[in-house]
Formats: C-alpha cells, structure tokens, sequence
C-alpha cells in the first residue's frame, strides 16, 4: 500500500507524469507502477485525471460561488439522499458535508453572477428539505490544488516615514 499511496502523491501533483517517470523516481519497475495504477483506477481510488486552468489568462469570464445549505436530514437517509439530487445538477462542481451551521457547501459555477443567482433561487432552494442558502461569490483565486494563480503583486506603494 505504501508504493500505492507514494504513486498518488505524484500523479497529484502532476497528473502527466508518464509510468516511466513514476518508475524511475520510485526505484520500481515500470509494469508494477503500471499495474498499481490500473488497479487503482479500477478500485475507483483513482477517479479521474484533471486540469487546473487559469481561465482569466485565457480572456473566459467565468463566476464560481460556494454556497452554505441547511437542510432538513431524511429519515433512514441522512444528508445523503439531499446531497445526491443536488451533485446532479450540471452548474455544481463540489459537494461536501460539513460541520458547524451548514450542512452542506456546494461550489457552484456559471458564465454570470446572475446565472448562479437563478440556479440558487429556481433549483437549490426550491428543493424539498432545503430549508436556507447562503451565497459566497469568488472574487478571486489565489490559489487551487497547490496551483498558484499569477504572480505576487509588488506593492507600488510610496513609503512614509
């Protein structure tokens, strides 16, 4: 399990990293990391392999917002059943669980502001046991997956002493 878990710290941090690479960085022969790869992929450890875009860089305006839900659990199902039918949904990107006052917290995407305004007030709030929502809008990524977006802005500031 220990060369499985090593693989996975690799390719998370870069997913295109080939079998050869992973081979030779972990002193193991490359059919054995391709195996555990396969396997991985297969026991659905490994659930996809992705891209972290700078869409500003690309001139795409693009709106992202996390939104805090409170929902009223199903009996026998718990916050399952509610977190199911809203992952479905083609604007949401990110589900989870949480602790604290919101049950849920849902990152959601959209092209405008009022885009994912009308997903949260036609399709979020409207569902049965959604008892209330609050709204975070993105002003701005830093930084995502251990990406950092752009350079750090020098401070153009005149000293006063």
């Amino acid at each position: 399990m220990e060369l499985k878990v090593r693989i996975l710290e690799l390719l998370e941090r870069d997913a295109r990293v080939s079998t050869k690479t992973l081979a030779n960085m972990l002193d193991e022969n490359e059919e054995v990391i391709a195996k555990a790869i396969e396997e991985m992929e297969k026991d659905k450890i490994i659930l996809g392999y992705g891209t972290i875009i700078n869409w500003e860089n690309v001139g795409v305006d693009e709106v992202s917002a996390m939104i805090d839900v409170k929902v009223t659990p199903e009996r026998e199902k718990g916050f399952n059943a509610i977190a199911e039918r809203i992952q479905h949904f083609p604007e949401v990107r990110c589900v989870y669980l949480m602790s604290g006052t919101y049950d849920l917290s849902v990152v959601v995407g959209g092209r405008t502001m009022k885009e994912v305004a009308r997903f949260v007030s036609h399709k979020l709030s409207t569902l049965e046991h959604v008892q209330s929502t609050v709204t975070h809008f993105v002003l701005k990524r830093y930084k995502q997956d251990n990406f950092i977006f752009g350079e750090a802005e020098v401070d153009k500031r005149l000293v006063v002493s």
